[in-house]
C-alpha cells in the first residue's frame, strides 16, 4: 500500500450489505472511507434474508459472525417438500465457520443493517444519508465525484454498491441489462412455528412456497408466483391475494397461511437478475454487489456474494501496489464465481416454472457446495 501516490481515500455509494462490508474492511486496512446512501437512515427493504456459509465466513473475518448468529436464527438444513406434502430432498449445508456453529443464519434485515452499520461506525467510516453520486470524472489518479447536493469529492477510489439499478455503474459507462424472469416473490412476517428449525421449501402445482426462521420468535413466509407479468398491486390487495395463492398447498403451508394476519407484513417484488460481463471497473471506479451481479433469490445467496465482494475488494487492494491492479485482481477473482451463482439461480427459477422440481434440488445442493470453496 505504501506505493500509492495519494491518500487512501474512498467514496462508497450505497450503504447496503456490500457497501458497509467494504467500508469496514477497507477502514480496518487504513483507508479513509465515506459512504453516501440515497435512502434515509435505518431504511431497509423486505423482512429477512439468509446469510449462508460464505457470508458468515467473510463476516467472521470482521468479527461479526457471532453477532449475526445471536441476532438471528442458526440453521444447517434446507428441507424440500414435494407437491403432495412428502419429503423430496434435504440439503445439508457445509459449516464453514466451525462444526460447532450453524451453516447459515436467517436474520431480519434491520438487524443485519444495524450490525454492519455499527461496525462501520467503530471503524471510523462516515455515512451520509439522502446523498448519492450525480457525475463522475477521472482526473489523473483521482476520481472527481459530483454529489447530488452539488458538493464535490475527490478520492482515490469510487465504489458503486448501489444495487441492481446502480447509478454508479451508468456513470462509469458500464452497461448491463436487468432481466425479469416471469416471477413475483411474496414475503410476509409471521410467528415462527416450533417445527421450523431450518428452511422449508414447498413445491406446488403452480407456485413454490417456503418458510425461513429469522429469530426464535419470528420467520418469514415466501411464495414465488410463476408465469405472471411484472406489476404492482395496491397494499389493500396484498394479504387477500397471498392467502389465495397459499391455499392451494397441502400440509404445513396451511398452518403457515393462518399466521399471515397483518396487511402491513406483506411485500411483493419481481424476480430480477443482472450480470455485468467484462470489466466491473473503469479507471479507479468499480461496482460490487448487485450492481455487478444480482442473482435470483432461489439460491438464497445474494447476500453472500455482496458481503464476500466487500471483504475481497479490501483484500485485493491491500495486496497490490496500485488501485488499478487491485481492482483488476478483484474482478478476476470474483467474476466466474458470481456468474456461476447468477446462472444457477436463473436455471432453478426456470425449472420451478416448468414444474421440474426434482431437477432443481441437486442444482441447489451442488451450487452451495461450490460456493463453499474459498472466495
Amino acid at each position: 500500500m505504501e506505493s500509492y501516490r495519494g491518500a487512501r481515500t474512498a467514496l462508497i455509494v450505497g450503504a447496503g450489505m456490500a457497501g458497509l462490508t467494504a467500508a469496514s474492511a477497507m477502514a480496518r486496512r487504513g483507508w479513509q472511507v465515506e459512504v453516501a446512501e440515497i435512502g434515509p437512515a435505518g431504511a431497509t427493504a423486505g423482512w429477512g434474508l439468509c446469510l449462508t456459509g460464505p457470508s458468515l465466513r467473510a463476516l467472521d473475518e470482521l468479527g461479526l459472525a457471532d453477532l449475526c448468529l445471536a441476532a438471528g436464527y442458526g440453521m444447517s438444513v434446507i428441507t424440500q417438500v414435494d407437491v403432495d406434502g412428502g419429503l423430496a430432498a434435504e440439503v445439508r449445508l457445509p459449516r464453514l465457520i466451525g462444526a460447532e456453529r450453524p451453516a447459515m443464519v436467517g436474520m431480519a434485515r434491520p438487524a443485519l443493517y444495524r450490525t454492519l452499520r455499527e461496525q462501520a461506525d467503530r471503524c471510523g467510516v462516515v455515512v451520509h444519508h439522502g446523498l448519492t453520486a450525480a457525475a463522475v470524472d477521472q482526473e489523473g489518479e483521482q476520481v472527481r465525484v459530483q454529489m447530488s447536493d452539488g458538493t464535490v469529492r475527490r478520492v482515490a477510489l469510487l465504489v458503486g454498491a448501489d444495487g441492481i439499478r446502480s447509478s454508479v455503474r451508468r456513470l462509469l459507462g458500464l452497461e448491463t441489462s436487468v432481466e425479469y424472469h416471469g416471477q413475483m416473490v411474496w414475503r410476509a412476517l409471521v410467528p415462527r412455528p416450533p417445527w421450523a428449525t431450518g428452511i422449508h421449501q414447498f413445491a406446488g402445482k403452480v407456485n413454490t412456497a417456503g418458510l425461513v426462521p429469522i429469530s426464535d420468535s419470528q420467520a418469514y413466509v415466501f411464495l414465488t408466483e410463476n408465469g405472471v407479468e411484472r406489476s404492482v398491486l395496491p397494499d389493500v390487495e396484498l394479504m387477500p391475494r397471498l392467502w389465495q395463492l397459499l391455499e392451494t398447498f397441502p400440509g404445513r403451508v396451511e398452518e403457515v397461511r393462518s399466521l399471515v394476519t397483518g396487511p402491513t407484513s406483506v411485500v411483493r417484488r419481481p424476480v430480477l437478475t443482472a450480470f455485468l460481463d467484462g470489466a466491473w471497473n473503469r479507471g479507479t471506479g468499480v461496482v460490487i454487489g448487485d450492481a455487478a451481479h444480482a442473482p435470483a433469490p432461489q439460491m438464497a445467496s445474494g447476500a453472500a456474494l455482496a458481503i464476500e465482494d466487500g471483504a475481497v475488494l479490501a483484500q485485493e487492494l491491500d495486496r497490490h501496489t496500485s488501485i488499478g491492479a487491485g481492482l483488476d485482481a478483484f474482478v478476476s477473482r470474483r467474476a466466474q464465481r458470481c456468474r456461476t451463482l447468477v446462472e444457477t439461480s436463473v436455471a432453478i427459477a426456470d425449472l420451478e416454472q416448468a414444474q421440474r422440481h426434482a431437477e432443481a434440488y441437486p442444482l441447489v445442493d451442488a451450487c452451495h457446495r461450490q460456493m463453499a470453496e474459498p472466495a
